[in-house]
């Protein structure tokens, strides 16, 4: 998901796609470790998805208080 997209999303809806987002990257993990997971890109990317989520989470949080960034 692209950060604009991201950004159309209200505070709530990231949070909630947040959760998801590090729940698929844990489970990821444990994919890797027992040997099943053929793909071990997708660990990269979930990592980036969720970095994409925190950013723009932070970005709608300073907004609120009105900060500078």
């Amino acid at each position: 998901m692209k950060p604009s997209e991201i950004r159309a999303l209200s505070p709530d809806e990231i949070a909630s796609r947040l959760d998801a987002a590090r729940d698929a990257y844990r489970k990821l993990r444990f994919q890797s470790a027992l040997g099943q997971l053929k793909d071990l890109s997708q660990i990269r990317l979930a990592r980036r998805e969720i970095a994409r989520l925190e950013t723009v989470l932070r970005e709608c949080a300073t907004e609120a208080l009105g900060r500078p960034e």
